[in-house]
């Protein structure tokens, strides 16, 4: 009798152990943010491109929801993603524009970093019984691998191989990886498929039965492209020049990838699964800077604008979200979600307590439940290294209004960053030059109703002025001894 119980014992922890992989702890889902580097809203044959062939993204938009209101949380790369990990403008992190290497500047870029004391997605999954990884690009820190500013594993990821910004020397063979803290060397294949692999074995070899969250962050299509010789083939007939067809490859072997991950939950029966896709910011602006940007074909759609604009394309992207396994609201929403929702969303699905801080983001949990969700926070913008005129911008609803910043009657410069040095000119700044739009009607914008519609235009433009002036005030300023 004994032995017959021990080893029913024995059945059953060999069947709850060889399910580690298909449930989660409870009803807590597994997480996983897929995002891309400078793919523009019509990148996707699912969002109107009318060549690149991207059938799993599609597969998944089909299954689940389409976002064509989906905003990233700046037009720029590190902005964009401090903004996804903390739920807030990533202005109050001091994150004001891409940032750059160790070299000395007189605005101080040079010390721009995530900060410790920073909360984030992944530190408040762990603290809720999540594993946590992260592969692809960070871009958070001036000083990677550095003990002199944090780290990924610093914010609550377990582990980690990624780079500081993009692949060295492109997407083919890169050299620059570092993994939990040590250079891996040069890793033969693409990107994309590097790190989805580094990404399966992780799960391959975790052990225990915590739900996880994994943050695939792909270099494509970003430049430096580089893409495979059988998919660049596939294109050229249909692109003006190779280049063109580069990047067509470029964005087909990101999905390809895609479709690899999706293919190994579905191998391994890992349900429960809710999977959020999208771009860090708008496309690239083709020549922008010199042959660097030779394969920057990125489509914006029918938005105005590109990378490093506050109009619609710098920061309105493809949106994708998929719950596998857990029947939600399928089909295409206009609802108005921005990157900055994934953290309290995040938090109340998998019951972890929120951080102490007021966020800008909303939970959108009834989006996925009945397809509804109507933001009591408008979206704000202060991007002040944009390409067009007004660098301040706020969506509400249907309506978008934009603002140009001036002092003492002059428009300010183009500005990299925040800091003690500017801090005085910029809180005595003031907003000018208004003009709003009615995005459900214009998506272009090309109209400015700001005439036509007097009682909309007063209420966006008070809106926005105290939106900006308490986003002034919470932004942080650099100074040098910090």
């Amino acid at each position: 009798m004994k032995l017959k119980i021990a080893s029913l014992f024995f059945l059953i922890t060999v069947v709850c152990f060889s399910q580690q992989k298909t449930t989660a702890a409870g009803s807590q889902p597994n997480i996983v943010v897929l995002l891309c580097d400078d793919l523009g809203y019509g990148d996707l044959s699912s969002f109107g491109h009318p060549i690149i062939k991207t059938p799993n993204l599609d597969k998944l938009a089909k299954t689940g929801i389409k976002l064509t209101n989906f905003y990233s949380t700046a037009p720029v790369c590190s902005p964009s993603r401090v903004g996804l990990l903390t739920g807030r403008s990533p202005n109050k992190a001091g994150v004001y524009d891409f940032i750059p290497g160790v070299k000395k500047s007189d605005d101080l870029r040079d010390l721009v970093h995530l900060q410790a004391h920073e909360q984030t997605i992944p530190a408040m999954l762990k603290s809720a019984g999540y594993a946590t990884c992260l592969v692809g690009k960070w871009h958070c820190s001036s000083r990677f691998n550095s003990k002199a500013q944090p780290q990924p594993n610093d914010f609550g990821f377990d582990y980690w191989m990624a780079t500081h910004n993009n692949a060295v020397p492109s997407h083919k063979n890169p050299n620059n990886f570092i993994r939990n803290g040590q250079e891996v060397g040069e890793i033969e294949g693409f990107s994309s498929q590097i790190i989805v692999s580094e990404a399966i074995k992780w799960l391959d070899n975790k052990k225990d039965q915590k739900p996880f969250f994994l943050e695939v962050t792909f270099h494509e299509p970003h430049e430096p492209v580089a893409s495979p010789e059988d998919l660049v083939q596939k294109y050229l007939p249909f692109a003006k020049t190779r280049e063109q067809a580069e990047y067509f490859a470029n964005v087909e072997n990101v999905d390809i990838a895609v479709g690899r991950l999706i293919a190994y939950f579905e191998k391994n029966k890992i349900t429960n699964t809710l999977i959020v896709f999208s771009s860090d910011n708008g496309p690239e602006t083709l020549l922008r800077y010199g042959d660097k940007a030779k394969h920057s074909y990125g489509s914006p759609g029918e938005l105005k604008g590109m990378k490093l604009w506050t109009n619609e394309a710098g920061f309105r992207v493809p949106g994708i979200i998929n719950w596998i396994g857990h029947k939600t609201f399928t089909g295409t929403s206009d609802k108005v979600v921005s990157a900055l929702d994934f953290l309290p969303t995040f938090a109340e699905l998998a019951g972890a307590k929120l951080p102490n801080r007021t966020l800008d983001g909303e939970s959108f949990s009834s989006l996925l439940k009945n397809g509804e969700f109507n933001r009591s926070k408008p979206l704000i913008w202060a991007f002040y290294d944009a390409i067009n005129d007004r660098k301040v911008a706020m969506r509400k609803g249907d309506w978008k209004i934009m603002a140009s910043i001036e002092v003492d009657g002059k428009i300010i410069p183009n500005i990299h960053n925040l800091y003690d040095g500017n801090e005085a000119l910029m809180k005595n700044a003031k907003l000018t030059d208004f003009v709003l739009f009615n995005l459900k009607k214009d998506i272009s914008e090309s109209e400015d109703v700001s005439s036509k519609e007097p009682k909309i235009f007063t209420e966006m433009k008070k809106e926005v002025e105290k939106q900006y002036k308490d986003l002034v005030n919470e932004s942080h300023y650099w100074t040098r001894n910090e």
